[in-house]
């Protein structure tokens, strides 16, 4: 490992937040995991990020490996130049915070910081689904819903890094709320908004409690008709989202991350379906929608694919990224 570029990680969503040490190769060396805990204050939750990767740190030494930079994959709208986090939806209280200064002066390190969307479609470009495709779209599908661009065999941010905000579009005129908006992209199809979805769908049964998309899940296992339809629901709505992105952009692959992984087939038959009744048939037959190849470690892994990117990408890259 002491031969490899050392890379601290730091994958930092709403729910979750992986402080990892990997390398170029996208490998994973060392990790540990803290709730974020959105309701704590900025400055809390950072002096709580810095505690554990000093742990990664120390702990890296003791092998003798000496990370060299810190990369970072987190939720937008961001200045990713700058490292300038402004308000994401799953953070509240993160206004205008000025990440990649603040981590610098804390570690003396250089950083990287990328858009969670953009990061995944870098991790499944380099490691994953995408392997070898020039035109590749990259969808979170966690916590919120955020997207990645890789057009032409290069990272696309557009004009003030919102390229891939895709969860702020309106699908439908009514629905959950999320990303500000009733009947956002996000609102039927993130782990929050499928929750709210069942709610307002199963009143009833859900309205009054806390339900999750995990409980859904199980639910689902056991044939449970309201889960069932809950999933298909946002399924469809995917669906329809994905045919507005192939009309667009006619990419090769859409790697779909998280939930897809998870729910499998329960999201992404009904969403292949409804693709295919919108979208022009051209664009349906060149393109593939799967669910993250990198599975439960594309967060890792994308983390660390600021600094990839920064230094031209993995030691021995695909001919197709050269």
């Amino acid at each position: 490992m002491a031969r490899s570029m050392c890379i601290i990680g730091l994958d930092i969503g709403g729910t979750k937040t992986a402080v990892v040490l990997g390398d170029r190769e996208g490998r994973i060396h060392d990790r540990v995991q803290f709730p974020t805990a959105p309701e704590r204050v900025f400055p809390a939750t950072f002096d709580i990020l810095c505690q554990h990767v000093e742990t990664i740190r120390a702990r890296a030494r003791e092998h003798e490996a000496v990370p060299r930079m810190i990369s970072v994959s987190i939720g937008g709208p961001l200045d990713i130049e700058r490292g300038i986090i402004y308000s994401p939806p799953n953070l509240p209280g993160w206004d205008a915070v000025p990440l990649k200064q603040l981590l610098e002066d804390r570690f003396g390190l250089p950083v990287y910081v990328e858009h969670d969307g953009n990061a995944g479609a870098l991790a499944e470009w380099y490691f994953g689904a995408a392997r070898g495709a020039r035109n590749v779209v990259f969808l979170t599908m966690g916590t919120g819903l955020g997207g990645g661009l890789i057009l032409n065999g290069q990272l696309y941010r557009g004009t003030s890094d919102l390229a891939g905000e895709v969860g702020h579009i309106r699908i439908a005129e009514k629905g959950p709320v999320a990303y500000g908006k009733a009947g956002s992209w996000e609102a039927f199809c993130s782990g929050a908004g499928i929750a709210r979805l069942a709610a307002l769908r199963f009143p009833e049964r859900w309205g009054g409690q806390e339900v999750t998309v995990r409980d859904l899940a199980e639910l689902a296992a056991l044939d449970d008709a309201d889960a069932l339809a809950v999933f298909a629901e946002a399924g469809r709505y995917l669906g329809r989202g994905l045919a507005v992105l192939l009309d667009i952009l006619n990419p090769e692959v859409i790697v779909i991350g998280s939930l897809a992984v998870r729910l499998g087939e329960w999201v992404l038959g009904p969403a292949r379906e409804e693709m295919r009744r919108e979208a022009l048939p051209g664009a349906v037959e060149a393109c593939r929608v799967v669910p993250a190849a990198l599975g439960e470690r594309i967060g890792d892994v994308a983390s660390l694919c600021a600094a990839i990117a920064a230094v031209g990408g993995p030691s021995e890259p695909d001919e197709a990224h050269l």
